[in-house]
């Protein structure tokens, strides 16, 4: 079950990652035509450039679940299959690690303790707190960055998951790769 939650998970951002690639590759290309005609709109700029951070978080989540990143495996090659299961399970346990504390350190960023006790009032949360999170504009979109700063937390719960469940398919020895998912055991 909690790989098929993680499976579905890592779908949908592999759907919202390829989706934010189409914005990106659209706004570079009105972009160039709009500054090739002199009538540049400076807005598209800012927003490729959150689109392809989006994309980028949201592909490296998802790349977790198919434990499909780029990897040097001179290591593990040398190993015996014991070994490799022993690694496998040691970089598992690092990657659950590293997105505990993603979590940890977005739930200081984000505060949301300190949001709730501000009354939800952006300008009183940071005469408190000295955090702009909620109140600071982008340059030319004119949205709040709040908006665009969600994904690390989105992705340190994605990667939360993707890592506990590869993290029990190691423990119960039900490790799928990108290969075995594709062709079977």
């Amino acid at each position: 079950m909690l790989h098929t939650l993680s499976a579905r998970w890592a779908q949908m951002e592999t759907v919202l990652a390829a989706i934010f690639a189409a914005l990106v590759t659209l706004m570079v290309l009105v972009n160039v035509l709009t500054r090739a005609m002199d009538q540049s709109i400076f807005w598209i700029d800012e927003a490729a450039i959150y689109a392809m951070i989006w994309m980028a978080y949201l592909g490296a989540s998802a790349t977790l679940h198919h434990r499909s990143g780029i990897a040097v495996t001179l290591l593990p090659d040398a190993l015996s299959p014991a070994g490799k299961r022993r690694l496998t399970l040691l970089v598992d346990l690092v990657v659950a690690i590293f997105a505990g504390l993603m979590i940890w350190f977005c739930l200081r960023w984000y505060d949301p303790l300190g949001l709730i006790a501000a009354g939800f009032d952006a300008e009183a949360f940071q005469n408190d707190t000295f955090n702009f999170i909620y109140a600071e504009p982008t340059n030319t979109l004119g949205i709040r960055k709040i908006w665009v700063w969600l994904i690390p937390g989105i992705f340190a719960l994605g990667t939360a998951l993707h890592a506990i469940a590869n993290l029990h398919q190691s423990l119960t020895g039900g490790i799928h790769t990108t290969e075995t998912e594709a062709t079977g055991p």
